[in-house]
């Protein structure tokens, strides 16, 4: 392969890595080449000009959505020819499958094989809708959806539920499960919404709550077992645990983190007392407005750290020399947040684009 075609930059930001050894999580900056993917480290706020690592990719194997990790729904696996297995995390659902595509497309290249990898469900969706397509296929498009569901912030919410005088808790309607469906946009329709759901009860990932659903599942047929009604309940079964659920409690917790998630992404963020940057997982919500950051060697369900967006400033900051209130041999492109109580927030995005994108995001929220 041409030199020059093999140091071309097909891919670069952060992910979070497991280590080999001791297996603790770790924020890494991560390139992907067309034969191998490289990894950085940021020290202060700037990277790493030495490579911490590096992962050849001829003859890989990728795994995504890796699903071992109960508290890490987006992890992908990457297995070298060797049997070495690298477990990498994105901040979203969309980054890690652009990760996996990109990586797999690089492998496939490599290889000269024809590999097809369909990431898109409404694309899987249509494919089982016309085609007998395989029980694996089958199998991966149900780990898709209910890794959608189990998703912290945008997944489906569980809540308390009263039918016929009982009340049941941690449960949702029918007919919350089918506008969460068309919404998602993993399928077209209602009653696409409705089969697809049936599929996922007799399969055992949900349970029947309630005499309604019980009902329905007794009589119906094998394609209508899942009713789109708001008074039959549901729930995920006793053997899929919830991921960080929100629960029906009112605390100001679950309030802040009630919103509609509108971005995620990993930002370096300056330490309030020493200073030092580190790489924080940003959610942005809208209804209520809150900026929360996460520790990604850990989990996206409790923040570290978070504000309410109402009557904040933000502002981009100059990269020319270091500007007040800024410790550390940063990277740039920087951009600065003050809250209504007058907290000065200092933050660090990868790239000029990202950080323009984040400035818009907030602004419109605040």
């Amino acid at each position: 392969m041409d030199t020059d075609k093999k140091n071309v930059v097909l891919r670069e930001g952060f992910l979070v890595k497991r280590g080999h050894l001791v297996h603790n999580w770790k924020a890494r900056w991560f390139v992907l080449m067309s034969d191998k993917l490289l990894y950085y480290k940021y020290e202060g706020g700037k990277r790493d000009s030495c490579q911490r690592g590096k992962i050849l990719l001829k003859d890989c194997e990728i795994t995504c959505p890796f699903l071992e990790y109960e508290s890490r729904p987006l992890v992908f696996k990457l297995q070298t020819k060797n049997g070495v297995d690298h477990f990498l995390e994105a901040c979203s659902r969309e980054e890690r499958d652009d990760w996996a595509a990109d990586i797999t497309a690089a492998v496939d290249k490599l290889c000269s094989m024809l590999n097809i990898v369909v990431f898109s469900l409404s694309h899987l969706l249509s494919l089982f809708t016309l085609f007998n397509i395989s029980v694996c296929l089958l199998c991966f498009f149900q780990s898709k959806v209910l890794d959608s569901m189990y998703d912290i912030h945008s997944g489906i919410r569980m809540s308390n539920h009263v039918e016929q005088g009982s009340t049941y808790s941690n449960c949702f309607s029918g007919s919350e499960v089918v506008d969460w469906l068309v919404f998602s946009q993993l399928v077209l329709t209602r009653v696409e919404a409705m089969t697809l759901a049936s599929a996922l009860l007799e399969e055992g990932f949900l349970r029947t709550i309630g005499l309604k659903s019980v009902e329905a599942l007794r009589t119906a047929g094998l394609s209508e077992q899942f009713m789109d009604d708001s008074t039959a309940l549901y729930s995920f079964s006793d053997s899929l645990k919830k991921r960080g659920s929100v629960k029906a409690e009112t605390s100001l917790s679950a309030v802040e983190l009630s919103g509609k998630v509108i971005k995620r992404g990993y930002l370096l963020k300056q330490g309030h007392r020493r200073k030092n940057w580190k790489v924080r997982l940003f959610v942005l919500r809208s209804e209520p407005a809150f900026l929360h950051y996460f520790d990604p060697t850990k989990d996206d369900i409790s923040p570290v750290g978070g504000f309410s967006l109402r009557g904040c400033l933000v502002s981009s900051l100059d990269d020319n020399g270091v500007p007040s209130g800024v410790k550390g041999n940063i990277q740039g492109n920087l951009f600065k947040i003050i809250t209504q109580s007058d907290t000065h927030y200092f933050i660090q995005a990868p790239t000029h684009q990202e950080k323009m994108d984040w400035i818009d995001a907030i602004r419109k929220q605040t």
